[in-house]
């Protein structure tokens, strides 16, 4: 996959999924960036340490002023070929506006960002969310959730969420799914893909914190798992390590449930 000087870029990246999708790509060169300096500073230090290529920033993803210059920092140092955005909080938040702009606005701001960059062969690997698809499609809210960046879309898919933070997670995980579509022939005319990946249950710190709050919740989600088991940053990584390689040059513009199979047995449910 080595293309040049370009880089492996993961936001998130001192987080559980995103620190494992960084070694999934030993032998390139990766850059890492995370809310706080010295998280970015202590992954950095440790991937370096295991024999990795690379270099982090710290970066608020909701400030277009921040992702600029993290854009810059990528161009600087060769441009990007693959950008995994794992980035993001859960309804542990209690936090609607919170929510819906490090996980969604954010995302828009990103995605806007790398597109500027992008030339043949660049893939964006956004991280939405098996609770994605428990939110169907809605013209009353669909656009909203698209266009995040609007001016009313907070309000419109407030409207909806009734004050849960864990339902307002599950509206923008789907906006995000949203958003790789809504640029899916923009990135396609340059020859560049965008897709998104749904974790299911995967046992990272947040999914913990989860634990902690809802464990009656999560106990039943392992058990209704067909894999019978919660999944590990790993199973994530490993997709999105192959989705970023020249043998998935033809996925894009869809969404890959990496779940252990709880999502049809939710559906019954």
């Amino acid at each position: 996959m080595n293309r040049g000087n370009k880089s492996i870029v993961i936001t998130g990246g001192a987080g559980g999924i995103g620190t494992a999708c960084a070694q999934a790509f030993k032998g390139e060169k990766l850059i890492l960036t995370d809310y706080s300096q010295e998280l970015v500073a202590a992954a950095v230090d440790k991937l370096l340490k295991e024999g990795y290529d690379v270099s982090g920033i710290a970066c608020d993803i909701t400030s277009k002023e921040e992702v600029n210059k993290l854009r810059q920092y990528v161009a600087d140092k060769g441009g990007f070929k693959a950008f995994i955005h794992t980035a993001g909080v859960s309804g542990s938040m209690q936090n609607l506006r919170k929510i819906f702009d490090i996980d969604l606005v954010a995302t828009d701001l990103l995605v806007d960002a790398f597109y500027e960059m992008a030339d043949a062969h660049s893939v964006a690997i956004l991280l939405s969310s098996m609770m994605a698809h428990t939110i169907p499609a809605s013209e009353k809210y669909d656009a909203a959730l698209m266009h995040p960046q609007k001016p009313d879309s907070f309000e419109t898919v407030s409207q909806f969420v009734h004050n849960n933070s864990d339902r307002m997670y599950n509206f923008v995980k789907r906006g995000v799914i949203l958003v790789s579509k809504k640029n899916l022939n923009k990135w396609g005319q340059k020859k560049a893909r965008i897709l998104t990946v749904s974790p299911g249950v995967i046992e990272t710190d947040m999914a913990l914190k989860a634990a902690e709050e809802h464990p009656e919740q999560m106990e039943m989600m392992k058990k209704a798992t067909p894999m019978q088991r919660n999944g590990q940053p790993e199973d994530i990584a490993n997709v999105v390590a192959f989705l970023a390689s020249e043998k998935a040059s033809f996925i894009t513009g869809t969404d890959i449930l990496v779940d252990g199979g709880v999502m049809e047995n939710i559906k019954k449910m």
